[in-house]
């Protein structure tokens, strides 16, 4: 499995021809307590850059945007109940769509860990 990163703090891990895609936490910190995460519903067709999900905080809402083309298959139905799991563990369990692959060449311009972390660095 690969993880990627975006320069709109999106990260996205693929296996095979899915791709789990979630806010860093980065992103989590900036925008605060959670109080609510709006998904995706599945079947969704999506364009990379397309905003697809939104996160609501105490701080702000903010629009979540898918790193790749595809189909969306699956959303985290954990997140309706307890959208604070984005703010403690938003690199794996607060996860937030799953999209179904359709131009698997988007992901080279996305970068990986060590790259977002120079970049986070710069901000």
């Amino acid at each position: 499995m690969s993880r990627y990163f975006t320069k709109d703090h999106e990260w996205i891990d693929v296996d095979g021809d899915t791709g789990t895609v979630g806010i860093t936490d980065y992103a989590q910190h900036q925008l605060g307590d959670i109080t609510f995460v709006e998904l995706p519903e599945a079947g969704k067709g999506v364009k990379k850059g397309d905003a697809v999900s939104v996160v609501d905080s105490v701080k702000a809402a903010s629009d979540v945007y898918t790193p790749v083309t595809g189909e969306v298959s699956e959303s985290n139905a954990a997140l309706e109940d307890q959208p604070e799991l984005v703010n403690t563990d938003a690199e794996a369990e607060g996860w937030l769509f799953k999209v179904k692959l359709t131009e698997t060449g988007e992901l080279d311009a996305l970068m990986d860990r060590e790259a977002y972390d120079n970049y986070v660095g710069t901000l």
